[in-house]
């Protein structure tokens, strides 16, 4: 079931996104070389309890972290460890989500990790040009599949791959909600986009093939090929004025 969101949720969830919005700023600044992903983990923890937010990961569905980090090949789901050092020319996506009076942010982005190679940076630039078209893309009268195509085009007009088994979603009070938000689709199919829907809309896309593979500990995903991939996401809520991000710092009203 969808739960669409007064205006008046909408603006009380701004603060749970403007939280993992300066989280994942803050946790974004701490990347380069020799930093170790349990240590970007403990900061993100740090932050989001004294800015009065729960971390939103840890202890969902006994994700052990705070945030997700995902190096290189990794898609989604990496647990940070003391173990996975970053060294030059890593990416990593790093996704931080918060609970603050209930509600759930949830933003995710991928970084350099000093200087990386064209490969890496032309995947980097693709990606985030996926989220904004998905983003774009989430306004009332416009369908589920509007989102997915938007992003599909991007990726795939650069030669990428689009991630099939893993999606974004809707979020509230429930980190996962209806509906379902592939990054992938055909236009004008699916569900209408009616005002007060709030959607995680978070586009994986892959340098090289679209398939992945789940690795032994049940939580990270790779890609199937080893190539590279990148994840961004964003918080919006569809508004009869357009899509609305809520992840943001300065908690924007304007459509993107």
């Amino acid at each position: 079931m969808i739960i669409r969101k007064s205006p008046a949720e909408i603006e009380a969830m701004r603060e749970a996104g403007r939280v993992s919005a300066k989280v994942l700023r803050e946790v974004g600044a701490l990347v380069k070389p020799g930093v170790t992903t349990a240590e970007l983990d403990e900061f993100a923890e740090t932050l989001i309890r004294l800015e009065g937010g729960i971390p939103a990961f840890k202890g969902y569905g006994g994700f052990p972290g705070s945030i997700c980090a995902s190096v290189n090949d990794q898609i989604v789901h990496g647990i940070p460890s003391a173990k996975v050092v970053l060294k030059e020319g890593d990416i990593i996506s790093i996704d931080t989500g918060a609970i603050v009076d209930g509600w759930v942010g949830d933003n995710a982005w991928t970084y350099a990790v000093g200087t990386v190679s064209p490969e890496k940076k032309r995947l980097l630039e693709v990606t985030e040009k996926c989220l904004w078209a998905g983003l774009d893309a989430a306004r009332p009268g416009n369908r589920l599949g509007d989102i997915g195509h938007a992003v599909q085009s991007v990726a795939e007009a650069a030669g990428f791959g689009v991630v099939r088994e893993y999606v974004g979603h809707g979020i509230g009070r429930d980190m996962h909600e209806d509906p379902n938000v592939p990054n992938y689709g055909r236009k004008h199919s699916g569900i209408r986009l009616e005002p007060g829907m709030v959607l995680a809309i978070e586009p994986m896309i892959n340098a090289g093939t679209h398939k992945t593979r789940q690795m032994p500990d049940g939580w990270l995903v790779c890609t199937r090929d080893g190539r590279p991939s990148a994840h961004f996401e964003k918080t919006v809520a569809v508004t009869e004025e357009g899509p609305v991000i809520l992840t943001a710092e300065e908690g924007r009203r304007r459509p993107v």
